[in-house]
Order: structure tokens, then C-alpha cells, then sequence
């Protein structure tokens, strides 16, 4: 059976039930561990002076290739194209939008440059799954090093609308970027349209759709590729036995002890301006306001790990936070009760499914996002006899799913308002009823299933690569 090589921009060092990881991490990871192989990319040193070296360790079925990156090449490539460029035009923020053609040529210089040193590693038939956008260069800088091999890429991240791809100036070159790989993965049906859309109208191409379920076969750039939707997964039985083992850990009995009997409504993001904080907080703020018998009878709980620390971006959300949720604490604040818990810090996976378990609202509204494991994460971990509501964006890519959630626009404040207020209310019968529906749809399409599903789809989409002559298309630009 041919390897897997998982490259993705961070190696993150994963351990069983240790500090929580985001969704690519704690994906692959779980991926990647059932059929061996490597994990490639940045090891998150920045070096200040000498020249970065590879180091491979090998844990168990899986081997860490990891290298660092000079202080030239992170400014560039990771806190200025793929973060202060990419990042916000993806998550429909062109206004957040900064670019410099210098950080474009450093985000280039150094996917080329971290192709290179994959190279001497790779086998005749190693498949390789490229990750995320940090590495949409990737795939092209491989074939120009003459590496054959089958080529997937996933998105994690939500692909924007055509008319907010063209902020970024050189968004025709990462399309044609793109179309080097064998296989394109989006986590939604809407994420697929919109870049099918920026094919057709922008590049001039063609997208035949594929019957169910094989992927649509898209024609540009003098390229043929393959594009699906490939919404992504947990284990939820293991989120669940986490949530029960880590009920007996010290810091979920102090939050216990300190409730008091309170109703506990729970969210945990990154600190991210995507992630829809602000209006959060507002709306819970609004609960309060219009519903007086709700004071002193819930706490919110919000945990927010740092992330991206040296960005001004990051570094104003955390202000403005801070500042929202003291105005909202003296507001309504008692002596024996802070409504909002403001929390500036990461905590371990089996703590934070305790937290879920304990809940009564699951509280997750990004502005947008890809998939957000963290709805799926509270769903797995719930008390079946007794589960809590979870509270979703329409803009995170698992309201697609989770039917059973309460969906919210969190640009509605008042509507956000409207539906904690009903999700504390619910009765038993009805949270059972939704909490059922939302497990069954996640133990049928767990990490496994997305895995699976990929990797099928990317071992068909590169032998049709290897055989099929690529026809012409309105405005394609040779390879």
C-alpha cells in the first residue's frame, strides 16, 4: 500500500488528550495515524541567524519531517500573504485585506523552497495530501521539480465568492496554482460553487459536474482536475469518552462548585476576528438586558487560546474583548456572580469536552467559517439522558449538518438573543430529539469517512490525470 504524505504548514505536536489543537491539526493527526506515513511542513521555529535543518523524528506508524523558517520567510510568507492577505479575503473580510507584491513573491519563494526539501524524501508512489492555504503554490512547484506523483489539496477554510477573490491582486495565479493539484477538497457544497463560479467567469474554464459521488471534473489553464466537497469529521464516541473521563478532573469540579447551580452556556474559539467574539458577547449582553430572571441564573463561559500574537489584527480583537466584556461584568455583575468568564488561555481536549458535557448551550457563531469541529466537538460530547443546545452560525460550514442546532446570524444580535433564551428554556424532550439527529449525522461522517472519501477520489482523479489528454478551454493559459 503506497504512503501517505500529509504537508501541511504547521507540524503540530499532537499528543493523546493533551492541549487542543485546531481542526486541521486534530484531522490529519487522526487521519493520518490509521495508515502511516509522514507529516511534513514548518516545525513553528523562526530562526534569527544560520541555515534551517530538517529534523525527522518517527513516532509510532507516522514520521515528523519537520523544518523551521528564517525570519525573512515567516514575515512574508506566514504573517504577511497567508495571514494578512489571504486569511481575511477568505473569511470575507477584503477591508482587513493588507498586501505587499514582496510578501506574495516571499509566500511563493518559500512554498517553492519547502517543496525542494520534500523531494528527496518522497517514493515512486507516495500519494501526497497538501493542506490549507498557506501551500496552494505547492502542488505547482512539485510538478516543477518533476515529481509525478497523485497530488491532493484540502481547503479548511471557507473559498470566497468570485467578486471577493478578485481583492486579492494576484488571485488568477493562485487559481492556476490550484489547478496543478489532482484533486481540489472544499468543506462545503458552497465553498465548491464559489470557486466552480470563479472558473467559469474569471478564468474562462469549464466545471462538469460528476454524479453522485464523484467529483466534478474542472478544465483550466490548459489543466483537467478534480473538485468535490469533502466536509470534515471527529470521532465522536472519543469526544465523548473524553467529556467523561475529564468530569473528574479539578478544573471542571471548580467550575462546578463555583456555578451554584447556574446554567452554563460554553464557547471556545481562537482569538480570531472571524470568529464573531464581538457580537457574541453582545448578544448575551442583550439576554441580560431583556431578560432580567436570566441575571444571576447563567454564566457565560468563553475560551479564547491566543493565536497570530504579533498581528495588529489579533492583537485588537483582545482589546476589544477585554474591554466588551468588563463594560458588560460591570454592567451586571453581583457580588456572588460574573456573567461573562472571559478566559485568555488553552486548555487540554478532555477538559474542554468536560465543559461541553456540563453545559446547557454550546455557543459557536463565526462570521465564517470552513467547518468549526468545535459544534461537532460539543454535539459528541453531550450527556445523551440529558444533552445541552448547541447554537450555531448559518455561516460555519457545519450548520450544513447539524440540523438539529439552533441557527443564528450573528450579524442578528437580537436574534442571537432570541435563540439562547430558547435554548436555555428547551425542554428535555426536544433537546434528546435534536441532540439524536445531530450524533447519527456525526457517526456517519466521521474523520474517517472524510478520509476515506478523499483518498479514493484522489487515487481515481490521478490515474485520469496520467491517461486523459486535457482539452482545450476559452482562455487557457498553457501549463
Amino acid at each position: 500500500m503506497s504512503r501517505l504524505i500529509i504537508v501541511s504548514n504547521r507540524v503540530a505536536p499532537i499528543s493523546e488528550g493533551g492541549p487542543a489543537a485546531g481542526g486541521l491539526a486534530v484531522g490529519v493527526y487522526d487521519a493520518l495515524k490509521e495508515t502511516g506515513g509522514m507529516w511534513f511542513g514548518w516545525s513553528g521555529d523562526v530562526l534569527s541567524s544560520g541555515q534551517p535543518h530538517m529534523q525527522v523524528v518517527e513516532r509510532g506508524p507516522v514520521t515528523f519531517a519537520t523544518i523551521g523558517l528564517v525570519r525573512r520567510d515567516y514575515d512574508q510568507y506566514y504573517r504577511g500573504f497567508s495571514n494578512a492577505t489571504l486569511w481575511p479575503a477568505f473569511h470575507y473580510r477584503p477591508d482587513l485585506i493588507q498586501y505587499d507584491r514582496h510578501d506574495f513573491e516571499g509566500y511563493c519563494r518559500v512554498n517553492a523552497w519547502l517543496a525542494q526539501q520534500l523531494v528527496p524524501l518522497l517514493q515512486a508512489d507516495d500519494v501526497i495530501w497538501v493542506h490549507d492555504y498557506h501551500l496552494i503554490p505547492f502542488a505547482e512547484a512539485l510538478r516543477a521539480a518533476g515529481v509525478k506523483n497523485r497530488i491532493g489539496f484540502f481547503l479548511h477554510i471557507p473559498f470566497p465568492a468570485a467578486q471577493v477573490l478578485l481583492s486579492v491582486p494576484p488571485h488568477r495565479e493562485l487559481v492556476k496554482a490550484l489547478c496543478s493539484f489532482d484533486l481540489l477538497g472544499f468543506q462545503t457544497q458552497r465553498d465548491l460553487r464559489a470557486f466552480s463560479d470563479y472558473i467559469v467567469s474569471e478564468a474562462g474554464g469549464e466545471v462538469e459536474p460528476g454524479l453522485a459521488p464523484a467529483p466534478a471534473t474542472v478544465r483550466a489553464f490548459g489543466r483537467t482536475l478534480r473538485a468535490a466537497a469533502y466536509p470534515i469529521g471527529v470521532y465522536p464516541d472519543e469526544v465523548a469518552q473524553l467529556a467523561k473521563a475529564g468530569t473528574r478532573g479539578k478544573p471542571v469540579r471548580t467550575m462546578k462548585a463555583t456555578l451554584h447551580d447556574r446554567k452554563l452556556i460554553m464557547s471556545v474559539d481562537r482569538l480570531d476576528y472571524s470568529k464573531g467574539l464581538v457580537e457574541r458577547f453582545r448578544a448575551f449582553e442583550r439576554l441580560l438586558d431583556r431578560s432580567p430572571a436570566c441575571r444571576n441564573q447563567v454564566s457565560f463561559v468563553q475560551i479564547a487560546p491566543p493565536t497570530r500574537a504579533d498581528m495588529h489584527a489579533y492583537q485588537d480583537i483582545r482589546l476589544r474583548l477585554e474591554a466588551e466584556s468588563g463594560r458588560i461584568n460591570g454592567r451586571f455583575a453581583e457580588l456572588d456572580w460574573t456573567p461573562i468568564r472571559y478566559i485568555h488561555r488553552q486548555y487540554e481536549r478532555s477538559v474542554l469536552a468536560a465543559l461541553f458535557r456540563q453545559s446547557h448551550v454550546g455557543y459557536v457563531t463565526p462570521l465564517r467559517d470552513g467547518m468549526n469541529l468545535v459544534a461537532k466537538e460539543y454535539v459528541s460530547a453531550q450527556d445523551p439522558d440529558d444533552p445541552g443546545v448547541l447554537v450555531l452560525s448559518c455561516f460555519a460550514g457545519a450548520a450544513e449538518e447539524l440540523s438539529g442546532a439552533l441557527i443564528v446570524n450573528p450579524i442578528d444580535i437580537d436574534g442571537m438573543a432570541d435563540a439562547l433564551g430558547e435554548a436555555l428554556a428547551m425542554p428535555l424532550a426536544e433537546r434528546r430529539a435534536r441532540y439524536r439527529d445531530m450524533i447519527a449525522q456525526l457517526r456517519e461522517n466521521n474523520v474517517s469517512v472524510w478520509r476515506d472519501n478523499f483518498m479514493r477520489d484522489l487515487r481515481a482523479a490521478g490515474e485520469k490525470r496520467r491517461t486523459a489528454k486535457t482539452r482545450p478551454t476559452r482562455g487557457a493559459i498553457a501549463a
